[in-house]
């Protein structure tokens, strides 16, 4: 934050200037800047888990990056702060149903209440397979036409997405470990930042990360 401004009792915050947009629609093949990626969304969650916040709507769209490919964490509005509550669990479907994870959809399997954390951990999962595919990892039409029905679905009774043979057996746990349907089997944010694809991850080249390609009109 570089500045907090009070305008007629109207609170005006100024932030950092990310001149590259969002992550949306972006294709990173390249595992080592998926990597880069991924560590730098991992140490931005992991500064917030130890705060006892979570973000709740974690998505490509909420990933902002700048010209000398640094990652940032967007969009606070559904977040919460645990501390501040008697109960850790959360309890309220906020957020963007197409990267929820099943508990928070299926809320009958749990009374309505989730793990914040390991849901964040879903989310961010679900976003670093979408970079590698270059399309939602459920499918390209799904959930995307107003079908959120079978989405919901999905997301609920189908295996959970993996990535594809072609990607490295490193990137593949890393994801694996990341979309687990249950919860208590998904890797914290602290230990994700452990995991080989991680640690062992080569230096990225400084290339840019692209801008999508613009819509056929």
């Amino acid at each position: 934050c570089h500045g907090m401004y009070d305008q007629a009792g109207e609170i005006q915050i100024l932030l950092e200037y990310m001149d590259g947009g969002s992550l949306e629609g972006r294709h990173i093949a390249s595992e080592p800047l998926l990597a880069d990626v991924a560590r730098q969304v991992l140490q931005g969650l992991a500064y917030l888990h130890r705060r006892k916040i979570v973000h709740r709507d974690i998505k490509p769209s909420n990933l902002l990056v700048n010209a000398a490919r640094e990652v940032k964490i967007a969009d606070f509005g559904v977040s919460r702060i645990l501390a501040q509550s008697m109960d850790p669990s959360c309890n309220s479907s906020v957020g963007t149903i197409a990267y929820m994870s099943p508990e928070r959809i299926n809320t009958d399997l749990n009374h309505g209440k989730y793990d914040g954390y390991s849901a964040d951990v879903w989310s961010f999962g679900l976003s670093i397979l979408e970079f590698y595919l270059g399309r939602f990892p459920f499918g390209d039409n799904i959930g995307r036409q107003g079908d959120w029905a079978s989405l919901m679905v999905a997301i609920c009774y189908s295996d959970p997405p993996a990535a594809p043979p072609t990607a490295s057996p490193e990137l593949r746990s890393f994801i694996s470990c990341c979309l687990q349907k249950e919860p208590s089997r998904r890797l914290t944010v602290a230990r994700l930042l452990q995991h080989p694809f991680i640690t062992r991850a080569p230096a990225a080249a400084p290339a840019p990360l692209h801008p999508p390609p613009p819509p056929f009109s």
